[in-house]
């Protein structure tokens, strides 16, 4: 399936913000891409135009493409609850992202190539979906053969915590022990925008 492979400080630039992670270009010249830069931001935009540009973010921040996004969307609005939050909770389950999360990943982009390469194992069976919906007391780790990976080890010495994940960094293997609260994800995200975008 296609993804976005081009310059990541670009779509940084676009929305205004390091949606990849620190980036050290972005520092340098945060201003729109493009010959005219800074007076792009000039224009008026309309309200559809900041809803679209919320859910563009989104699907960036996550690499997910529209049918698979617009999917997600749906699944999310025939659950209980608000839509727009378990819409984040939903991308936040994909089991690419939990890689990333855990620490074994540097981006979610290399931990969805760990995946893919078959170097991870979820509750004891190799999986290479990075799409798969990971629950509560499943187990993610890394394959016995893999654990070298100089990606990996550099990843783990430098990853952060996270209270609805517990990691055990000797064996490198993760534990889901939760879905985590919308105030715990810490992207900067205004599902609502998505929603009402949805809802016309």
């Amino acid at each position: 399936m296609a993804r976005y492979t081009g310059p990541k400080t670009r779509i940084a630039r676009k929305f205004g913000e390091p949606i990849y992670g620190p980036d050290k270009y972005f520092e340098k010249r945060n201003t729109p891409p493009g010959q005219h830069g800074l007076a792009s931001k000039r224009k008026k935009t309309k309200e559809y135009g900041t809803q679209l540009k919320e859910k563009q973010k989104v699907k960036y921040m996550y690499g997910v493409l529209e049918r698979q996004f617009r999917n997600t969307y749906e699944k999310a609005a025939r659950m209980k609850g608000q839509t727009g939050v378990n819409l984040v909770l939903l991308l936040e389950s994909r089991l690419d992202n939990i890689v990333y999360r855990l620490g074994l990943a540097p981006t979610r982009p290399a931990a969805r190539q760990l995946v893919l390469h078959r170097h991870i194992r979820l509750n004891g069976r190799i999986c290479n979906v990075p799409s798969t919906q990971v629950k509560a007391g499943d187990v993610v780790a890394v394959r016995e053969r893999s654990r070298s990976l100089e990606v990996i080890q550099e990843s783990v010495a430098s990853g952060k915590k996270y209270s609805w994940l517990e990691f055990d960094a000797a064996n490198l293997t993760g534990k889901y022990l939760n879905v985590p609260v919308r105030e715990e994800v810490p992207e900067n995200i205004n599902e609502q925008l998505i929603v009402d975008l949805y809802s016309k």
